[in-house]
């Protein structure tokens, strides 16, 4: 296997491949889910029920639990990982365009449907090539500098959002799509191939390379893995319904889809972009088993305080904690598994894989919160999901200190 480059030796400037990194995720944070958190509620005022945005989200879900792994072990075997995010993320826009256009059941249904299809292969794209060119010395705080850039396209993404479609209506909106899938073709251009090391993307270390990948079994028998997977699956199937409930509320109350979710997300992001910058610092300092320990906590308060305060200004503290737990989570997911995998050279088809048991949780938790929605109330739903967390706690007790042991980079 050619690997092209070896990894960058030093971290303190923001050297050319760096800062197309920088470009790439913050405007991928838009173009890569089409209307992403907007499709809800525009879809909400246009008649669609909470059961139905439920099965819609569910569609999706099933797409990356079958085809997640395999999307990961593609991109561990490719030295085309650029190609990987440029043509889903073109073909993605033209299908937003069309479920805006024909906001129909059949229609809005294949789109999301091909959309989750050809979007399996971007992430793991995205952190094979973040991981071949700062390797695993830097891979903790670059991939936290991503998880800011992109925090920060996704708050410039809603107040753009915002603006357009006060000024202009959904033809806004749609200006605002092309413009940023066409920065991030050409920020994932500028990245120059020849710097991307494919056998450190794939999680070969200096010592494995030019060896054979481990066994897949060896893969599947992880223990730590494995309760990593199933700790995030709950976790997730508690958290991933919340802010949409909160989007679909508000948005049929204030009548104002785009407004309502721009609000509600940018607190959200604002919030994950403070954990974002915090969350390196933590693991050298606490270590990694007591960040992911707090990041799950907060969860239960989350649901708990969405389903007793009343009005608009609940959005606030419980948008916040989303940011200080699925935001950590995001960032600290991918660093786990990379220390966990360490020289087998399947660091993108177990990311995949941990990522593909977390994705059946959430899912799942889609077509179940418009269940209680539908037959209880928002309130029910937020304090159901949000209980669940604790199980996902007790979960992490088994495993913990595996990942611990694991929170040394030899």
């Amino acid at each position: 296997m050619s690997t092209c480059a070896k990894p960058v030796t030093s971290f303190g400037h923001l050297t050319p491949p760096l800062a197309a990194l920088a470009a790439l995720n913050f405007f991928l944070a838009d173009a890569r889910d089409g209307l992403g958190p907007f499709l809800d509620a525009y879809l909400i005022t246009k008649g669609w029920t909470p059961f139905d945005l439920g099965a819609l989200a569910t569609i999706g879900g099933f797409v990356g639990i079958v085809g997640g792994a395999p999307a990961g072990a593609f991109v561990d075997a490719t030295c085309h990982k650029r190609t990987l995010i440029i043509a889903p993320i073109i073909l993605i826009t033209l299908l937003a365009f069309a479920a805006i256009a024909y906001p129909i059941g059949f229609v809005v249904f294949t789109t999301q449907f091909v959309t989750s299809v050809f979007g399996l292969v971007i992430g793991p794209a995205v952190m094979a090539i973040t991981l071949g060119i700062v390797g695993r010395k830097f891979f903790s705080r670059q991939i936290s500098r991503n998880a800011v850039w992109n925090h920060a396209g996704n708050i410039l993404l809603l107040g753009g959002t915002y603006l357009a479609s006060r000024w202009a209506g959904i033809s806004g909106v749609g200006a605002l799509m092309v413009g940023t899938t066409i920065a991030t073709v050409v920020a994932v251009l500028v990245i120059d191939r020849s710097k991307i090391d494919h056998a450190v993307a794939r999680g070969l270390s200096r010592k494995t390379e030019g060896m054979a990948p481990t066994n897949f079994k060896l893969l599947l028998s992880n223990r730590a893995l494995f309760f990593l997977a199933a700790t995030l699956m709950i976790f997730h199937f508690g958290n991933a319904p919340i802010a949409r409930l909160i989007s679909q509320q508000f948005a049929i109350g204030m009548n104002q889809p785009f407004q309502t979710t721009a609000i509600i997300t940018c607190v959200g992001q604002i919030s994950a972009i403070i954990g974002a910058m915090l969350a390196p610092y933590a693991v050298e300092r606490i270590g990694l088993r007591w960040v992911l320990f707090l990041a799950l906590g907060s969860l239960p308060i989350r649901g708990i305080i969405a389903a007793e305060m009343q009005g608009f200004a609940m959005i606030y503290p419980v948008q916040a904690l989303d940011g200080i737990g699925a935001g950590l989570l995001g960032i600290l997911t991918p660093l786990v598994v990379e220390r966990l995998l360490a020289g087998t050279g399947h660091f993108n088809f177990g990311l995949a894989a941990v990522l593909t048991v977390q994705g059946l949780g959430a899912t799942t938790s889609n077509i179940v919160a418009g269940f209680i929605v539908d037959h209880y109330d928002y309130g029910t739903a937020y304090l159901f999901h949000g209980l669940v967390a604790v199980l996902a706690v007790a979960l992490f007790m088994l495993v913990g200190k595996e990942i611990e042991r694991s929170d040394v980079i030899h």
